[in-house]
């Protein structure tokens, strides 16, 4: 292995939806992180691999927030153990709204960390007039000593092979950590539940998404090998949740399933059987041994 060939972590750390997972997604080429337009949709730490050849390690973490729940403390302790292990630090900003009070929260987190850091401006899809990001490229060059600043839309790809390029330049020489096939370090059992949950947040509205979890209790690819079977156990707080997710005469959890399904299809290119159930545990928040599973 040449003594150039650089290889490390990089954290991706900013406010729930600046876009941290869709561009994960987009940088990996799979989607391995659900995405949706409600706060708190990454609630763990996932990696996503990228070979250039040079090898960059993404750490998506769940947005930062002021904590409440054991769930949401948990989050939040994911985000500092993030910064905390990795080469170089991303701070991924949504350029398209005003700055507010989460935004100062997240650059301090940046500063404290004293590594490498990049100012990702993140969705400028959004702005009409590209000089209207002058005065945040200002504000943020005066707080904090970035090794670089670019705009990008991760959801349209601009600039994202500039962003690559940018955090290899401060990746520590060594071997690769992953094998240049690998995407990511997390199951396809993981996954799966994820874009069950995507769907969920996607179809219900403010409280649902928040009071949801799903775990994969079934996941049989031996039985036929053109068929890979999977059941995923969905959890909410109460009842009257339970009746919200299911929908009249099935129809909610039903269209959840489909969806799904199609995703964890064009995952694993071949067919799924999804089985879906909902599962009520009251304040599994709150629970240590809940939030395990």
């Amino acid at each position: 292995m040449s003594d150039q060939f650089r290889s490390g972590y990089a954290a991706l750390i900013g406010r729930p939806n600046a876009g941290k997972s869709t561009l994960l997604n987009r940088l990996v080429g799979e989607k391995i992180a659900a995405v949706s337009n409600k706060p708190q949709t990454t609630r763990h730490r996932i990696k996503g691999v990228v070979t250039l050849p040079e090898q960059i390690v993404f750490i998506d973490t769940p947005g930062v927030h002021k904590p409440g729940h054991l769930l949401n403390r948990r989050m939040m302790a994911a985000v500092h153990d993030a910064i905390l292990s990795v080469d170089v630090v991303i701070l991924l900003r949504d350029a398209s709204v005003s700055t507010g009070n989460g935004d100062r929260f997240v650059l301090e987190l940046v500063k404290q960390s004293e590594k490498p850091a990049v100012l990702i401006l993140n969705k400028i899809d959004k702005i009409r007039e590209k000089g209207e990001l002058l005065p945040l490229i200002d504000m943020y060059r005066k707080e904090c000593d970035f090794a670089e600043i670019i705009p990008i839309s991760a959801l349209k790809g601009d600039a994202v092979d500039a962003m690559l390029k940018s955090v290899v330049k401060h990746l520590p020489e060594g071997d690769p950590i992953f094998s240049p096939d690998e995407l990511t370090d997390e199951s396809v059992r993981t996954i799966a539940a994820e874009m069950v949950r995507e769907k969920i947040l996607r179809s219900t509205g403010e409280e649902i998404p928040y009071v949801t979890a799903v775990v994969t209790e079934l996941f049989d690819e031996e039985t036929d090998p053109e068929l890979t079977t999977i059941y995923c156990a969905i959890y909410v707080e109460r009842p009257s949740q339970k009746k919200i997710i299911i929908g009249k005469q099935g129809s909610r959890i039903r269209d959840i399933g489909t969806a799904a399904r199609a995703d964890i299809e064009e995952l694993l290119g071949k067919k799924v059987f999804l089985k879906l159930f909902v599962k009520v545990v009251e304040d599994w928040r709150n629970r240590g041994r809940e939030l395990e599973r």
